[in-house]
C-alpha cells in the first residue's frame, strides 16, 4: 500500500511547487506593475487642469459661426416667402387660364352659331332667289356686286343660275362668269 501512496504524494508534491513558482513570479513582477500604475495616475491628475481656460480663437468662431446662422435663417425665412408668393402666383395663373379657356370655348361657340346662322339665311335667301320669276331675280342680280351675285348662283340649281344668267346684261353676266370660273383657280391641286 506504500507504493501507491508515493505517487500520489510526487503529484501533490509538483502541483505544490507549480503554485509556489507562480506565486512567486506575480509577487515580484505585481510590485513594479503597481508602481507604473500608481504612477501613471499621478501624471494624468497632475496634467488634468482644475478648469478649461478660454481659447481667444474660439470666440471670432464661435461669433462668425452665429452670423451665418442668423444670415441663413434669413434665407429661409425669405425663401418660404418666395416660395408663398410663386404658389400664390401660380394659383391666379392657373385660375385665369381655366378663365380664358372657358372664354375661348364659349366664343368657339357663339362663332359656331353665328356661322351656321349665317349659312342658314344665306341659304333660305338662295332658296327665296331660286323660286322668284328670271326677270325680277335678273334685276336683283344687275344691281349686285359681280363677288356677292356670284356667290348666291354658286348655291342655286343650275337651272336657276342659268335663266337668271341669261337676264342680266352681258357684260354684268360675264363679269359673274368670270368671278365663278376663277374662284377655285388658285386653290391647291395637291
Amino acid at each position: 500500500m506504500s507504493v501507491s501512496k508515493k505517487p500520489k504524494n510526487v503529484l501533490v508534491f509538483a502541483a505544490a511547487l507549480l503554485f509556489a513558482s507562480g506565486g512567486v513570479r506575480l509577487g515580484t513582477g505585481m510590485g513594479p506593475a503597481i508602481a507604473f500604475a500608481e504612477e501613471q495616475m499621478e501624471t494624468t491628475e497632475s496634467h488634468q487642469p482644475d478648469s478649461i481656460p478660454e481659447a481667444p480663437e474660439v470666440e471670432p468662431l464661435l461669433a462668425a459661426l452665429q452670423a451665418r446662422e442668423s444670415r441663413v435663417s434669413e434665407r429661409e425665412v425669405a425663401l418660404e416667402d418666395r416660395l408663398y408668393a410663386l404658389s400664390a402666383a401660380e394659383e391666379e395663373v392657373t385660375k385665369r387660364l381655366a378663365e380664358l379657356e372657358a372664354a375661348e370655348q364659349s366664343l368657339i361657340a357663339a362663332l359656331t352659331l353665328s356661322e351656321t346662322a349665317n349659312d342658314s339665311d344665306i341659304t333660305r335667301l338662295t332658296a327665296v332667289y331660286e323660286n322668284m320669276k328670271p326677270a325680277d331675280a335678273a334685276s336683283l342680280f344687275q344691281e349686285m356686286d359681280p363677288d356677292f351675285a356670284s356667290g348666291f348662283l354658286v348655291r342655286m340649281r343650275p337651272e336657276a343660275a342659268a335663266a337668271i344668267l341669261a337676264g342680266l346684261e352681258p357684260q354684268t353676266a360675264y363679269s359673274i362668269s368670270v368671278i365663278i370660273a376663277g374662284r377655285n383657280a388658285n386653290a391647291p391641286t395637291d
